[in-house]
């Protein structure tokens, strides 16, 4: 199997904690494409955000280690974080999509203005004529 194609991709946040917990979750492709250290992974604050968030309300009981540890699981998986701008926050907010999750709203941008793929399984995204998806 040849490397992958792609330079760049950044993370849903399910990528990431599936990538972080339970990498079986993750297609044979996916895994080959988050292994290879040719490929520039990032991570938006939003996903940290979202994580923290849905950890503190109990829809993530199990994250806590990765909240408690999250710039050493980035570094462990050789991702680079992304911080939101307010390009980023512009955007988002302003974008014709009838979506109303911040979180993906804010990755949705990112991936736009940053031009990185968006490596994703959530079926939203495909509506995102902007954005490159990859399936997860």
């Amino acid at each position: 199997m040849g490397r992958p194609v792609m330079s760049a991709a950044l993370l849903d946040t399910h990528v990431l904690l599936w990538a972080l917990a339970e990498p079986e979750k993750l297609s044979a492709q996916s895994r080959a494409l988050l292994s290879d250290r040719h490929v520039d992974l990032w991570v938006s604050a939003a996903s940290a955000w979202e994580i923290a968030t849905k950890h503190r309300i109990g829809k993530l009981p199990g994250a806590a280690r990765i909240v408690a540890d999250f710039d050493e699981h980035l570094e462990q998986l050789g991702a680079h974080p992304l911080s939101v701008t307010t390009a980023h926050a512009l955007r988002s907010g302003s974008a014709q999509w009838d979506h109303r999750d911040p979180f993906d709203r804010v990755l949705a941008a990112q991936a736009e203005l940053e031009r990185l793929p968006f490596m994703t399984a959530d079926p939203v995204f495909a509506s995102r004529p902007e954005n490159t998806v990859v399936p997860a």
